[in-house]
């Protein structure tokens, strides 16, 4: 089962639930309410719920995904959480020492979200911007100072995301990290949430889960969550005693490797066994240099 957002023509988005064997049913009819995005369902309901109403579900409930095109899952989350050099090899890449002690977390604003197949805007204040693979944590109810061996418990699932940055700005200053990592459009994720219990099921273990970036269809890099400096379950501890966590909040735990992004390029997150991610990248910098030149 996973949880995703869907537009209609009509420009009206809904939540949709994708079985894996029967195809797609709106949220509204498997759980009789009116959710306009996953974010309604995952506040209202545990993953658990949402599949005892699939059940009940006759066959003709569900339709076909094929045609489906999927935004991002919600575009309102409370608190976008970032992790940083949480792979040892990919501070390595950046000449950096990985944390050892403490998560290097900063914050998103929900400006920077889009959604499966938007374009990633490159700013015409930077010339260097990367794009990061990586897996998300989407918070499935309230929790404040959990133990790692509790954490999670309190998450719905996990999903796709390419998390960007201006690197030559933050090379400029460290200090420099919220302005480098909050441009519109530094922010994907979708095309669905895979439930956390699934995703156990399927895995045996998180840590096993491999994530991909990658630029044009080529890998770029990968890496196994196990090789993370933090694990998923630490993190959401560790953020829980920082402040409560919501449902709907997300956590992006780092990426295997960041890859420098031109007008024209694909970047993409692949995570086998829990979907792909991909955007397009326009650069904004040339339409702002067009601009000047006929002002002139």
């Amino acid at each position: 089962m996973r949880l995703a957002t869907i537009q209609h023509p009509s420009g009206l988005t809904r939540a949709v639930i994708i079985d894996e064997r029967r195809g797609l049913v709106e949220a509204s009819v498997a759980l009789a309410g009116d959710y306009p995005d996953a974010l309604a369902v995952i506040q209202r309901h545990t993953a658990a719920e949402v599949r005892s109403s699939l059940a009940e579900l006759p066959h003709d409930a569900f339709t076909s995904a094929d045609d489906v095109v999927p935004v991002a899952p919600y575009s309102k989350p409370r608190m976008i959480w970032g992790i940083g050099l949480n792979y040892r090899e990919h501070a390595a890449d950046l000449a950096e020492t990985a944390p050892s002690e403490e998560a290097a977390s900063f914050i998103k604003g929900d400006h920077t979200i889009i959604g499966p197949g938007e374009p990633i805007p490159l700013p015409v204040q930077s010339n260097r911007i990367t794009a990061e693979a990586e897996l998300g944590l989407i918070i499935g109810r309230t929790c404040r100072n959990v133990s790692t061996a509790d954490a999670l418990d309190y998450v719905w699932g996990v999903v796709p995301i390419l998390d960007q940055t201006a690197e030559d700005i933050l090379a400029k200053n460290p200090r420099f990290l919220t302005r480098s990592k909050n441009f519109p459009g530094f922010f994907s994720f979708g095309p669905a949430i895979v439930p956390m219990d699934e995703v156990l099921e399927r895995f045996g273990d998180i840590g096993l889960i491999e994530v991909q970036t990658r630029i044009n269809g080529e890998l770029h890099r990968a890496n196994t969550v196990s090789n993370m400096t933090f694990g998923p379950a630490h993190l959401v501890s560790f953020h829980s005693e920082v402040m409560p966590l919501y449902a709907g909040d997300i956590i992006s735990t780092g990426t295997p490797g960041a890859v420098v992004i031109n007008g024209g390029d694909i970047a993409e997150c692949r995570i086998d066994g829990i979907g792909t991610l991909a955007n397009p990248v326009v650069d904004a910098r040339e339409s702002a240099s067009r601009v000047s030149m006929s002002a002139q």
